[in-house]
């Protein structure tokens, strides 16, 4: 329930930004304003606005398959709140190594949810590898992983545009490093489910 909440409010806050500049203008990562005028709520607020619909699209489709997940399990440790922190503070996480090579440069723009939603696919990854998804095709979920991360990789070296692709491995290395955190032995489990194919 609390992914498809925070899908809710992500495509709301992005469909005012497309009809409102100005709501994206205030709302993206733009160094300046937090170097110079302490918004320091541009480090969360970026990860709500995304740059088409396209991006959207991709963004909650990738956390509305993995985040029912992870939400279940991060209840059962660390309570609903604690699922709903791990996702913003993922989108935070995952922004400050752009933002600190970009802190002076006022020429540099980022927006989209990307960091948070690898986090949240990264570590669902490590708690259910096998779960088959359709994009079209059936796919598990740790080439879906996989592919995710190619493409990010693909498009950040492409470059233009002010979706931060790179702040896909931020957030997966910060996914994987609090679940781990949270419940070690989630890794265990892990390796035993990638020795033991599940197939659909």
């Amino acid at each position: 329930m609390l992914t498809i909440i925070l899908i809710a409010v992500t495509a709301a806050v992005s469909w005012m930004a497309f009809e409102r500049p100005a709501v994206l203008q205030r709302l993206i990562l733009w160094p300046p304003a937090i170097d110079k005028n302490k918004q320091f709520d541009r480090l969360l607020t970026h990860g709500f606005i995304h740059a088409d619909w396209s991006h959207l699209l991709f963004n909650m489709i990738t956390l509305y398959f993995f985040g029912r997940v992870v939400e279940y399990e991060m209840t059962r440790f660390i309570g609903p709140v604690g699922f709903v922190l791990f996702y913003l503070s993922a989108i935070v996480v995952a922004i400050l190594p752009t933002y600190m090579q970009h802190r002076h440069d006022p020429r540099y723009s980022s927006l989209g949810a990307s960091g948070g939603v690898s986090a949240v696919l990264f570590a669902s990854i490590l708690l259910d590898p096998w779960m088959w998804i359709m994009v079209p095709l059936p796919v598990p979920g740790f080439l879906y992983a996989i592919g995710y991360v190619a493409y990010s990789f693909w498009k950040d070296r492409q470059g233009g545009g002010n979706v931060n692709h790179s702040a896909h491995l931020s957030g997966a290395a910060y996914g994987v490093m609090f679940m781990l955190l949270m419940e070690p032995s989630v890794l265990q489990s892990f390796l035993v489910q990638m020795m033991n194919p599940r197939f659909l």
